[in-house]
């Protein structure tokens, strides 16, 4: 009877000292201040009392520890800031779904619906070529164009007359003067908006094809274009 009794004592005192709450660790700036007020301490004790330490030491100690103090709150409340003006600027651009944005980003060519290219060739350049190269960075098309900024349509079409798979494509143009390439740059194309997301503080948008831009790279934004009948 006895040994039951204290196995029975012995469980309900194991019990709550489960149950009872374990004190919580402080962390963070907290936790460095109690570090730094326990170095004081020990430095005040220890000290030589033929040199004690100078009290205005002490206060500028306080003083420096402080300011970091201060200075780490105001960069988190910084960051929430940020945070809230980043969810801010994201659905603002929540409006660009649907949208066609111009930017030097890989388009998608869906088989059907051109591809509007924005080149901008250099001033001195004779010969224009724009390289077109599918999503293994393979180059599939080679196509001469007038030297001028105005945008042009590729059709996706090969030349012996055939589509193009559907997939992203990228596009350089070649600016060249007497043979000789003076510009090789990646000329910038219209492509669908189809979500808005973030990521970090910045707004990023998924295309049409999956690729994915900062917003803050966007030059252009229009209605989408018709797909021809």
């Amino acid at each position: 009877m006895t040994t039951s009794v204290s196995g029975a004592s012995a469980s309900q005192q194991q019990t709550a000292a489960a149950a009872s709450p374990e004190p919580k660790k402080t962390t963070g700036i907290a936790a460095d201040f109690d570090t730094f007020l326990k170095m004081l301490t020990a430095q005040a004790r220890y000290q030589d009392p033929l040199e004690p330490i100078d009290s205005t030491e002490y206060s500028a100690q306080l003083a420096q520890f402080s300011m970091v103090e201060q200075q780490v709150q105001g960069n988190e409340v910084l960051e929430g800031i940020q945070a809230q003006l980043g969810l801010a600027n994201m659905a603002a651009m929540s409006g660009w779904v649907g949208m066609e944005t111009r930017s030097a980003a890989p388009a998608y060519f869906d088989g059907v619906k051109p591809v509007t290219v924005s080149p901008n060739p250099a001033q001195i350049a004779d010969t224009v070529h724009l390289v077109v190269k599918d999503d293994t960075g393979k180059e599939v098309q080679r196509i001469n164009l007038p030297v001028s900024a105005e945008p042009y349509q590729w059709q996706g079409i090969d030349d012996d007359g055939y589509a193009f798979d559907p997939g992203s494509y990228s596009f350089t143009l070649e600016s060249q003067k007497n043979g000789e390439v003076v510009l090789a740059d990646t000329a910038e194309t219209y492509t669908r908006v189809q979500e808005t997301q973030m990521r970090g503080n910045e707004v990023a948008l998924i295309l049409e094809g999956g690729s994915a831009i900062l917003a803050s790279s966007v030059t252009a934004l229009r209605e989408p274009v018709a797909t021809p009948v």
